[in-house]
């Protein structure tokens, strides 16, 4: 298939607007709003967007439309008018490259929280809290209801006076689902009981909004089949997407499956590696069977060849690639190009959606670029200055990114690596279990990046000083990554060396000796790496118990990654001890004695086991860098200033500069490995 027949890159015609083709990113806030007005920031990065080819971008994941529906994630404003100058910028960025930008619009009801904004009370249908969010609603009386669809029409107007193509209104999980959803809305007046009273609401607000922007076109996105219990089943769901697309108030429907109620429910609906690719598809042709309207869907279609057979086939009729575009905002453009094996695919490790939940802003586990574009460019410019030779040390994720840039930039690279393949302790986390594998993808992408940019690539090549001094470089990056830590023991307890590392367990190295072996894992970390190395330990069919002196297990991990561990874990009766610190471990005749203490009360328990695995970071190892060190011109030291300035490192004199970077720097995770070697060496 020549790529323009591909069905990816038709045309759509949405309520009179054409989309160049059938590819978007869906509504979600990134966090780089402030104060709820746009950014340049949020302008670099939806223009970036239409940059790399996309055929429509939506902003304003959850745009609010009045005071009582205060932001969570960084969302932008729409309940007055300071909100229309950055829109009107953001949307001429985005059309200058082509690209069509619509503005998601919502009061959330239930789904916020009251204690900040204006510390007004969440308002819904009935008193029913939501358990992620957890706020008791004031219910709302009809004064409450005629000033918010004021403000559902004001806040569309304002949309549509900054100039962009339409507006899309979140229904499920937000105000007017909650109208909608028997599950939340109790009431026993003409907005509750049958489902003719249950609707009105969602109507009253299209109507207004209509009335407000006239003809610009307007969409819904909704639930399929909310999944919950007392609920909208699917059904019902498709019946209200029928009632709702043949009002001829609407241009287009977008359809996911789930609620947003819970974080359980949420991994459904934005679904996490290791969940199937497509999931949602069905709910959503289930939908456009029913309807007379484009249909659009995003649910974890991260590549191609899924969102083709999903247009191609019928199911939809425009594919939202949002956590795609996070990844790789140039697509389509690659596709355009035949380059679709160039893509950079998501692999789901919902790093970009978890940070906004502990109030962060999103970032890409695998890309740096992404969210930093007036720093970090997506394509990496050439350098201006003379070809330089450039020696790598370890091919982690840090040297090959180190070494991808430094070739792209022009320079000679070498890259040195030990083992007889790429990857380092990515591709040991990804052999965990099935759940980690797609990590493979970011080892996949680096290494074929690497090659085609000519780097000389050494595997099964140890390399020390006098190896790296042979090669005549001007500047040395090592990537040399780190070594498991297990000194978690207070000082003076005994049994130190009787620990291993959660990683030499996944690796092989350190496993119990037969089946149905007892296991504690001792989680001093709180990331993924533990819970991984339990699911590795349960596939092979022993007995664990998670311990950690946290409140929780897994307390780093927020929002969509940690509800399959813990089902998991449920299910399979892992004993999860928070609250407690593994204080020592003695031999006994029967096994490992460990002796655990409460972190509150200081309660001594003791546990009898075949192996105590330990997570507690890496320890960097260093050995070739302080080696180096005392001949670089540079001493090993990377200027910090410059570095955050994002400017040439000094120049220190006729020899060799020398810079570590990733775990060999500091036990971090995949994101800082990528982000130190593309800061750097993008200025080299």
């Amino acid at each position: 298939m020549q790529p323009g027949d591909d069905p990816l890159l038709w045309p759509l015609e949405v309520g009179g607007l054409t989309l160049r083709n059938r590819v978007f990113s869906s509504s979600h806030a990134p966090g780089y709003c402030r104060d709820g007005l746009v950014t340049d920031r949020y302008v670099r990065y939806h223009e970036e967007k239409a940059v790399g080819g996309i055929g429509l971008t939506m902003i304003g994941g959850s745009t609010n439309v009045a005071p009582d529906s205060p932001s969570l994630w960084g969302q932008l404003y729409a309940g007055d008018d300071d909100v229309v100058p950055g829109l009107r910028r953001l949307a001429d960025a985005v059309h200058a490259h082509g690209a069509a930008v619509m503005c998601q619009i919502t009061h959330m009801g239930r789904r916020t929280i009251w204690d900040d904004g204006h510390w007004l009370p969440t308002i819904a249908p009935s008193r029913v809290r939501e358990p992620a969010h957890r706020s008791f609603p004031k219910v709302m009386d009809e004064a409450d209801i005629r000033r918010v669809l004021a403000a559902y029409a004001a806040g569309a107007r304002r949309v549509a006076e900054a100039g962009l193509d339409g507006v899309e209104v979140i229904a499920y999980g937000h105000l007017v689902d909650q109208f909608w959803s028997p599950a939340v809305n109790r009431r026993t007046d003409r907005w509750g009981g049958s489902l003719d009273n249950r609707l009105r609401f969602g109507f009253e607000v299209l109507e207004a909004i209509r009335d407000a922007i006239g003809n610009l076109p307007l969409g819904i996105r909704l639930s399929g089949d909310e999944r919950l219990a007392e609920g909208l089943d699917q059904g019902a769901c498709v019946e209200i997407a029928r009632r709702l697309a043949s009002s001829g108030l609407l241009d287009f429907v977008n359809v996911v499956s789930g609620n947003l109620a819970t974080d359980p429910a949420l991994a459904e609906v934005i679904p996490p590696m290791g969940a199937p690719l497509a999931a949602q598809l069905p709910v959503a042709a289930a939908v456009k069977e029913a309807v007379d309207l484009p249909v659009f869907h995003a649910g974890r279609i991260p590549d191609l060849a899924t969102a083709r057979h999903a247009v191609e086939a019928g199911l939809v009729d425009l594919v939202g690639m949002t956590r795609g575009h996070i990844a790789d905002p140039h697509i389509v453009a690659k596709l355009e190009r035949g380059e679709e094996e160039r893509i950079r695919t998501c692999v789901g490790a919902s790093f970009c959606l978890n940070r906004i939940y502990v109030g962060q802003d999103a970032l890409c586990i695998q890309n740096p670029a992404t969210g930093r574009e007036a720093t970090i460019p997506q394509v990496t410019p050439p350098s201006s200055g003379p070809s330089r030779r450039v020696v790598v040390v370890g091919a982690g994720p840090a040297g090959l990114e180190a070494a991808r840039v430094s070739a792209e930039r022009g320079h000679d690279v070498l890259l040195f690596e030990a083992a007889p393949a790429v990857g380092g302790q990515l591709r040991l986390a990804a052999r965990a279990s099935t759940r980690q594998r797609d990590l493979l993808g970011i080892v996949d992408w680096l290494e074929a990046e690497v090659r085609l940019a000519g780097v000389d690539l050494r595997l099964d090549t140890p390399a020390d000083a006098e190896d790296v001094l042979a090669e005549s470089p001007d500047v040395v990056v090592v990537a040399s990554g780190g070594w498991p830590d297990v000194d978690v023991l207070p000082s003076g307890a005994t049994g130190g060396d009787l620990l291993v590392g959660v990683a030499d367990v996944v690796a092989g190295q350190a496993g119990p000796d037969a089946p149905g072996s007892s296991v504690l894992v001792y989680d001093d970390h709180g990331n993924v790496e533990a819970l991984s190395c339990v699911e590795y330990l349960l596939d092979r069919g022993h007995r664990v118990e998670l311990v950690t002196p946290d409140r929780m297990v897994g307390h780093e991990l927020i929002g969509t990654v940690y509800p399959a561990y813990l089902e998991r874990f449920h299910a399979d009766g892992v004993v999860l001890t928070p609250d407690h610190r593994l204080v020592a471990v003695e031999r006994g005749d029967a096994g490992l004695e460990a002796v655990l203490a409460n972190a509150y009360t200081g309660a001594v328990q003791r546990r009898t086991v075949d192996l105590v695995a330990v997570e507690h970071g890496t320890v960097p190892n260093n050995d070739l860098f302080q080696d180096l060190a005392g001949r670089a011109d540079n001493g090993g030291v990377t200027d910090l200033d410059t570095l955050l300035a994002l400017e040439p490192q000094p120049d220190a004199g006729d020899g060799f500069d020398l810079h570590r970077i990733g775990d060999a720097l500091a036990s971090r995770n995949v994101y800082a490995a990528l982000h130190d070697a593309r800061r750097l060496c993008q200025m080299l």
